[in-house]
């Protein structure tokens, strides 16, 4: 081989070195990582291998997370076609649910069977919503993924990555069962509104934790095949295009709260998974003069979660979509931690205006109808590991959520305080 030929080589090889963990699939390595949208798998693989070498607080929480699980392998798998009523549409493969915060303020009759109208009662949890559409079980499809996935990398258990398949393709691959792959449906009031914009919250919350779910089974899970794998594919560029190009995308785009975060956490995630890089960059970048200097205040304080009655609840909320957006910059080369707006607004700011409440060491001092101390200990997490130093020395103080600090084994910021409780 010449020298110019050795070169060329040595060359690709550094190229290869470079991208590998990257959202975007990369070839050419015996064993490469989960290509994740959000979490780092390059990290996780590291994870795995000091795992294997027994680690002990890993091991602690690998017990923590089959213990979760176990739970889901006799549960499921769960479809949109089992709700009593179709979508308004008329579709039972159509997406439902219904507005959470929304009230019947008459009493039900033959002549008015919904009470209509609905009037808006913030903060406050309409038990109907849990019944007779999708919500529910949308939840517990990617939970179960979610989890069952993490157990199938860390363990090697066929069992969990066996039930994890089977969950995702009734959901959103099995003909019969499947998703279409929109959200003209979500977070309807009866009497009102066929569905509404702010319903794509029901998937941006948590549906990137299925697209990392997605990114291990691909690493080689017994059971998901090269159909699966295609067919997944083809339901996230079809559900990216209608989250694009809807009007209920457009207007969830143009939000200026939680909705307009999460949208951008959702677009840029799919876009990772569906190998649209420029589109997850460019979503990262305007994040900075879009969404941190007009959300965030130069106290770190987030005033529009702070007007709210679950004001903790929605100021931590928040923030798991910015540090989950975060890391997805950090596969297209983008560091948000690192802008500061034109006050000094920065995502390390926000995180540290938490931290007198989140440590145990002063009281919330805004509106909280339930105040659960453990919803700001990912985010606070995921400051720290970004080089916070006050969240650093935050983290021994943090209160773990039920079931346990996960954060070692998947380090990426969840909502751990449930707004349905």
């Amino acid at each position: 081989m010449s020298a110019r030929a050795r070169w060329w080589v040595v060359l690709a090889t550094a190229l290869a070195a470079l991208t590998t963990g990257l959202c975007a699939p990369v070839a050419a390595r015996t064993t490469p990582p989960p290509h994740t949208a959000v979490l780092d798998g390059a990290r996780l693989q590291q994870t795995k291998a000091r795992l294997d070498r027994g680690d002990p607080q890993l091991r602690r929480a690998v017990r923590a997370l089959t213990f979760r699980a176990d739970k889901w392998l006799d549960q499921g798998p769960w479809t949109v076609v089992d709700k009593p009523r179709p979508a308004p549409g008329g579709d039972v493969h159509d997406y439902l649910s219904q507005a959470p915060y929304w009230w019947p303020s008459r009493t039900p009759t033959a002549d008015n069977p919904w009470g209509c109208p609905y009037v808006q009662r913030d903060g406050e949890r309409n038990p109907e919503v849990d019944s007779g559409t999708d919500r529910q079980d949308v939840e517990k499809t990617f939970d179960s993924a979610y989890d069952l996935s993490l157990a199938w990398y860390y363990t090697g258990e066929r069992r969990y990555a066996r039930k994890a398949g089977q969950v995702l393709r009734t959901w959103f691959l099995d003909p019969a069962t499947r998703m279409n792959p929109h959200l003209d449906h979500a977070q309807f009031i009866p009497c009102k509104y066929d569905g509404r914009a702010i319903g794509i919250t029901d998937f941006s919350q948590s549906y990137t934790s299925v697209l990392d779910a997605l990114a291990l089974l691909d690493t080689g899970a017994p059971g998901w095949s090269g159909k699966d794998r295609t067919g997944m594919r083809e339901w996230n560029t079809a559900f990216l295009g209608w989250l694009k190009d809807s009007d209920f995308g457009k207007q969830e785009a143009a939000a200026t709260n939680n909705h307009g975060t999460f949208y951008d956490m959702l677009l840029a995630g799919l876009a990772c998974a569906t190998g649209d890089r420029a589109l997850a960059r460019r979503t990262v970048l305007d994040a900075r003069g879009k969404r941190i200097a007009p959300q965030i205040a130069a106290d770190g304080s987030q005033p529009q979660e702070l007007t709210r009655t679950r004001s903790w609840h929605y100021s931590t909320f928040d923030l798991v979509a910015y540090t989950r957006l975060a890391a997805i910059g950090r596969h297209v080369g983008v560091d948000l931690w690192a802008y500061r707006g034109p006050d000094g607004q920065s995502l390390f700011k926000a995180v540290d205006y938490l931290l007198p409440a989140a440590t145990g060491v002063a009281a919330w001092p805004h509106p909280e109808l339930e105040f659960l101390r453990y919803a700001a200990t990912d985010v606070v997490h995921a400051a720290a590991d970004a080089g916070d130093a006050r969240a650093r020395r935050a983290v021994p103080l943090l209160e773990a959520p039920p079931g346990g600090d996960l954060w070692a084994l998947r380090p990426a910021a969840e909502q751990l305080d449930s707004i349905a409780g």
